[in-house]
């Protein structure tokens, strides 16, 4: 039986997992241990003692089944979701429990959302992928900054990152994408996924203070291009990325990023800037915070929360936005991140 303080976390060992392995514990919830290396697990059990470890691996759905035993939910933290989101939402609609998971890439959400939207639904229960900085972020702020709108002509999100020091999970994750896409880039525009050769533009983008105007590069395309237009009429979706993270991440001696506090962040900072035009009329919406793996936690847990309480709209593959009262959610992340409220501007 179920107990719905259990929630399975599988890549629990990961760098996320763990930031999620610890936020679940702050919030009440008895994390349940999953992974695929049984000696990282039970290293890992070490720094939470208590816990149960569970092996299980993407390529033996009964070692899923297995472990997946008495959750009420589901967090996948372990990339590449290539591999691993498939086979473990598989595992979830088996058990009958929520899925969420943290996956940035794009080819991996949409699959999500084009293989599983029925059975979902017609299993009524949730499956929500993207719930990290990357897809889930920027999808709440959009939806919060669209208010009454029912549709926009377009949706700017700006990451102002301080830095990026990339995870191996990040870096493989990141590999994946580009073999899948052939080495092209990808956009959303004209409603629709696009991909192209195109050399992606450097130019100029005014955060607000403290960042201040910064040099990005456009079309640098994340999650949100999935999550967004997933449920928002915006024919136009564009994401940009300060060009000295950009640089970070593509570095040939690119490090992981190191702790400098007790709860393992580290001091990499972040300003996400969310701009929707329709017409004549800009609104605009910014979050700050520290650490792009360390939020993926409150950003999950609070998702699961809610899907675990009866706080959500629908049910099937949905995305943040979607599936949960944007502005409320972004309030209850409130010790986590500092919220720049929206205005309207007339052109």
């Amino acid at each position: 039986m179920a107990s719905v303080r259990n929630v399975a976390v599988y890549g629990a060992y990961g760098h996320t997992g763990r930031f999620v392995v610890a936020e679940l514990q702050e919030r009440g919830y008895v994390p349940l241990l999953l992974g695929r290396d049984q000696n990282k697990l039970q290293a890992l059990a070490q720094d939470f003692p208590g816990l149960q470890t569970r092996q299980a691996s993407v390529d033996d759905p009964t070692s899923l089944d297995r472990a997946l035993t008495g959750a009420a939910a589901v967090i996948n933290t372990a990339g590449p979701f290539a591999s691993t989101a498939a086979p473990v939402i598989e595992a979830a609609l088996r058990a009958g429990i929520p899925y969420v998971d943290v996956a940035a890439e794009i080819e991996a959400n949409i699959d999500t959302f084009a293989d599983f939207a029925e059975r979902a639904r017609a299993a009524n229960t949730v499956v929500l992928p993207a719930m990290a900085f990357y897809g889930g972020l920027g999808d709440l702020l959009v939806t919060t900054a669209m208010g009454d709108w029912a549709a926009a002509d377009e949706a700017h999100v700006a990451y102002g990152l301080s830095s990026w020091h990339p995870t191996a999970g990040t870096v493989v994750s990141g590999t994946v994408s580009g073999q899948r896409r052939n080495g092209r880039r990808v956009r959303y525009t004209g409603g629709q996924i696009e991909y192209h050769d195109d050399a992606l533009p450097t130019l100029e983008w005014p955060f607000p203070d403290p960042l201040g105007a910064q040099s990005v590069i456009g079309e640098f395309s994340m999650a949100d291009i999935v999550t967004v237009p997933s449920h928002l009429a915006i024919p136009e979706v564009r994401t940009y990325m300060t060009a000295k993270a950009a640089a970070d991440l593509f570095a040939p001696d690119a490090s992981a990023p190191t702790a400098v506090d007790e709860r393992g962040r580290s001091a990499q900072t972040f300003l996400v800037d969310v701009v929707v035009r329709s017409g004549g009329t800009e609104r605009r919406l910014a979050a700050t915070g520290q650490d792009i793996y360390a939020i993926s936690a409150p950003l999950a847990v609070e998702a699961v929360d809610r899907i675990l309480t009866g706080r959500t709209t629908t049910t099937g593959v949905a995305s943040a936005g979607a599936l949960f009262d944007a502005p409320d959610f972004l309030r209850a992340l409130s010790p986590h991140l500092t919220l720049h409220a929206p205005l309207d501007t007339r052109g």
